[in-house]
């Protein structure tokens, strides 16, 4: 068994994959203060509810936007799976070109989805990816990461309206049965999720527009993906475990 790692800013998922079969998923918050200790505990918790042993994984891969907590994951890891992890980044075998003016200032969870979403469905592709920021990235024909558009996320901009609007509340991001409301909360949602919709349609048909090619796939991935796929015309396919997907085929590239 391998356990892959994905680190965002406000959450970690993780997932223990027996051969390319994925046999759980576990989300943590991100705690950049946490130590090795920590986190080991907390991740033992949790595998020893659903009966498996962190002495079992047999390798560990780490995708991470969080420069701070690595530490503690790596050595996380030696101590508790007894293995030294495979950290994406510079020097990492992921088969795919980037074609970036500087190739190490694109995030790793970028990189991984792109592989994952070339591998799983063909290319070219446009990955959506709705974490801390909602990130685009378009990968050609050829396996290249060509770039993209890093948008702020819909959480993040839900808090900037609580904490920078004096009289608006913190919203749960829900959809509200329609665009027009008649409250605030249900205006503010509605804000979030159809706007972020028609955000979506716009940014990706741009990039349609430029690349010249109508026909290109998205495909979606995060937590608040479903919610916004089923009001953005453009997003053609949902996949939750993307990134973990990423991470295990990555893994599979570094074997030799």
């Amino acid at each position: 068994m391998i356990l892959v790692f994905d680190v965002g800013n406000t959450n970690m998922v993780l997932g223990v994959y027996e051969g390319k079969r994925l046999i759980e998923s576990f989300r943590l918050s991100t705690e950049s203060i946490r130590t090795a200790d920590e986190y080991g505990m907390t991740v033992n918790g949790l595998f020893e509810y659903r009966g498996i042993s962190l002495r079992d994984m047999e390798a560990v891969i780490i995708s991470s936007v969080v420069p701070n907590l690595m530490y503690s994951l790596e050595h996380m890891a030696r101590k508790y799976c007894g293995v030294r992890p495979l950290v994406v980044g510079p020097g990492t075998k992921t088969g795919m070109n980037i074609k970036f003016d500087n190739p190490r200032e694109v995030g790793a969870d970028r990189i991984v989805n792109g592989v994952a979403a070339f591998e799983l469905y063909g290319g070219p592709v446009i990955v959506v990816d709705f974490g801390t920021a909602t990130t685009f990235c378009y990968i050609s024909d050829k396996s290249e990461y060509m770039g993209g558009i890093i948008a702020p996320g819909i959480r993040l901009s839900a808090d900037a309206l609580f904490e920078r609007a004096a009289k608006l509340p913190r919203i749960e991001l829900v959809k509200p049965p329609q665009v027009i409301c008649k409250n605030t909360i249900a205006s503010m949602q509605s804000g979030m999720v159809y706007g972020y919709a028609g955000l979506v349609d716009s940014l990706v048909g741009r990039m349609k527009e430029e690349i010249g090619n109508r026909d290109i796939k998205t495909v979606a991935t995060g937590g608040m993906a479903r919610m916004i796929a089923s009001e953005a015309k453009s997003i053609d396919i949902v996949d939750s475990t993307l990134t973990l997907e990423g991470l295990r085929i990555i893994y599979e590239r570094n074997l030799d």
